[in-house]
C-alpha cells in the first residue's frame, strides 16, 4: 500500500470514528412516508383537457447531526419514487403537461419515474449553509410547490443565520429546479421558454416583539426580474380562546436583463404594458384572520396593479429540444389567493378573499379538520397588450381533512378536496375548471 493510499485511509477512519462519536448519527432522523392521488380535473372550454389519474409516491428523508468541533458537518438525503396507477389526460398530447406524472413521447403517463437528492451541511454557532439539490424553499420571494405527488426541489445553496436573537437572516443562489411531474432538471424560468442561470435572494424575519414579525427580502431572477418583499405579521391574544391576526404583504417587482427585450425570458400574466412581456408590477394585500375556540375566519382583499401581473417562479412553460414541455410545471406563491386552481394575479385584478376554518377536536374528533376558501377578481385587464375590455373570475375551494392521532395507524392521513373555478377571460388565457383530489398519506418514523 502506498503512502497516499494509507494517508486516505486514516483520513477516512478518523472521519468515520468522529461521525460515529459525535451527534451525526445520534442526532439523525430518517422517514418512509407515501402519498396516493387521485386526481380529476375538467376543463370546460372548447379547448379543454380532462384528466383522471392515480398515482403512488414515496419518499425517503434522512436528516443527520453534525460532527462535533467547533464547525459541524452534517448531511440530509432524500429519495423519491412516483408510479403511475392508471388514466391520465384525455385526449393524450405530447404538447400538453401532465399534472401528476411525467408524460412519454405519446402523450401518456410514463409507469414509474425516481430521482436522488442530497445537501451537505455546516453548521457555526447559529450560521448553518445547506448546499445541494434537495433545497426546498419556504420562502416570500419562493415557495416550494408540493400539491401534487411529489414536491417540487431545487439546487444550489442557503444560508440560514440566527445569532442575533430576534432576527432570522436568509440569503442563497439557486440554478437548477426539478418540477412536481417531472424527471429532468431545468434552469429556473417565470414562465419563458428558458431557464436562468441563477435566482439570488438575501431577507430578514425580524421579531420585534412578542406579537410581531417585520419581513423584508429581495430576490433577482436573472434575466426575468428583481423583487423587493415587505411583509408585516402580527398576533393578538385577545384571551385564552380568542386571537386577531393581521398579515400584510407588498411585493414590488422590475425587468431584469433579457426580460422585455428578448423573447424568450418574456414574462406574460393576462395584459402586459406594451405586450413585450416586461416585469413591472406592484401587488400588495391585507387579511384579517379572528380565531375563537375550533372556529377560525380569515377576511382579506388582494390588489395587482395595471401595468402587468405578478411575476413568480414557474417553469410550466420550459420546453425540450423538440419543442414539447419539460414536465417542470406546478408552482407556489406567497399569497392568500394561491388557491386550488388559480392564484389571482393577473394585471390589474382586484380581489376579495375568505376563508373559514374548523378543528373539530372540541367536539371530540381530533384530527378532523374542514375548510371553505372563496376568492373572486375583479377589473383583470385584456390580454396582450390590449387596453380595452375588463374581466373577472372567481373560485371556491371545499377542504376535509383527517388523520389518525393515535394506535397502530398514527401517521395515517386522508384529504378531501373540491375546487370550482369560473371566468370571463377569453379561453385562451384561462378555462371554467371543476377539480377533484383525494389524498391518502402515511408517514412512519424509522428512528
Amino acid at each position: 500500500m502506498n503512502k497516499s493510499k494509507l494517508a486516505l485511509g486514516l483520513a477516512l477512519a478518523a472521519l468515520y470514528q468522529q461521525a460515529y462519536s459525535s451527534s451525526f448519527l445520534d442526532g439523525s432522523k430518517a422517514s418512509v412516508s407515501s402519498r396516493t392521488l387521485y386526481f380529476e380535473g375538467d376543463q370546460r372550454g372548447p379547448n379543454g383537457v380532462d384528466q383522471r389519474q392515480s398515482a403512488t409516491g414515496l419518499k425517503f428523508d434522512f436528516t443527520s447531526g453534525y460532527t462535533q468541533g467547533l464547525i459541524g458537518f452534517g448531511l440530509d438525503a432524500q429519495g423519491l419514487l412516483g408510479v403511475n396507477l392508471g388514466g391520465g389526460i384525455s385526449p393524450h398530447s405530447a404538447s400538453t403537461s401532465n399534472t401528476i406524472t411525467p408524460i412519454d413521447t405519446d402523450g401518456t403517463p410514463v409507469d414509474n419515474w425516481s430521482r436522488l437528492g442530497a445537501n451537505a451541511k455546516i453548521k457555526l454557532s447559529k450560521t448553518e449553509l445547506k448546499a445541494g439539490n434537495a433545497l426546498a424553499p419556504n420562502l416570500p420571494i419562493l415557495v416550494a410547490n408540493d400539491s401534487r405527488l411529489l414536491p417540487q426541489s431545487f439546487q444550489g445553496a442557503v444560508l440560514t443565520s440566527k445569532e442575533f436573537e430576534s432576527v432570522t437572516y436568509t440569503a442563497g443562489q439557486l440554478n437548477r429546479a426539478i418540477g412536481r411531474a417531472s424527471s429532468n432538471w431545468a434552469g429556473i424560468s417565470a414562465g419563458g421558454r428558458k431557464g436562468a442561470d441563477a435566482f439570488r435572494f438575501v431577507g430578514a424575519d425580524w421579531k420585534a416583539t412578542k406579537d410581531l414579525t417585520l419581513q423584508y427580502y429581495y430576490a433577482q431572477l436573472e434575466d426575468y426580474y428583481g423583487q423587493t418583499f415587505l411583509g408585516l405579521l402580527h398576533d393578538f391574544q385577545i384571551s385564552p380562546e380568542q386571537s386577531l391576526k393581521t398579515d400584510l404583504r407588498y411585493f414590488n417587482s422590475h425587468s431584469d436583463g433579457e426580460n422585455g427585450s428578448n423573447t424568450n425570458y418574456q414574462y406574460k400574466n393576462g395584459y402586459n404594458a406594451g405586450g413585450l412581456g416586461e416585469v413591472n408590477n406592484n401587488t400588495w394585500s391585507a387579511a384579517f384572520t379572528y380565531s375563537l375556540g375550533g372556529h377560525s375566519l380569515t377576511l382579506g382583499h388582494q390588489r395587482v396593479s395595471d401595468s402587468g401581473g405578478m411575476p413568480y417562479v414557474t417553469n410550466g412553460s420550459l420546453v425540450d429540444g423538440r419543442g414539447r414541455p419539460e414536465g417542470e410545471g406546478g408552482a407556489s406563491v406567497y399569497l392568500y389567493t394561491d388557491i386550488m386552481i388559480n392564484n389571482f394575479t393577473r394585471a390589474g385584478e382586484n380581489s376579495t378573499f375568505g376563508l373559514y376554518r374548523y378543528d373539530f377536536a372540541g367536539l371530540g374528533v381530533p384530527g378532523l379538520k374542514a375548510q371553505w376558501t372563496y376568492a373572486k377578481g375583479q377589473d383583470i385587464r385584456g390580454i396582450g397588450n390590449a387596453t380595452t375590455g375588463r374581466y373577472s373570475e372567481w373560485e371556491s375551494d371545499y377542504r376535509l381533512d383527517y388523520a389518525i392521532q393515535s394506535g397502530s395507524l398514527k401517521g395515517l392521513g386522508v384529504s378531501l378536496r373540491r375546487a370550482n373555478y369560473r371566468t370571463e377571460l377569453p379561453t385562451t388565457t384561462a378555462q371554467d375548471q371543476d377539480q377533484t383530489r383525494l389524498y391518502v398519506n402515511y408517514s412512519y418514523s424509522l428512528w
